[in-house]
């Protein structure tokens, strides 16, 4: 028995972080990848500006 192999080629790199997993459209219609950091500062400002509701009247 013999083993085949595909013809596709393998993807065994590992995914860089900067990998882009979307896209805002600006103003101008000029498209801006979306990166780590601007979801960790929108995290950020959210965790920020969060209201505990238990607490609130």
């Amino acid at each position: 028995m013999s083993l085949q192999h595909s013809s596709e080629p393998q993807n065994t790199a590992p995914q860089s972080q900067a990998q882009v997993c979307g896209s805002i459209i600006d103003a101008q219609g000029k498209e801006i990848p979306i990166t780590e950091q601007m979801i960790q500062e929108a995290c950020k400002h959210l965790e920020q500006n969060r209201v505990d509701l238990s607490q609130k009247g």
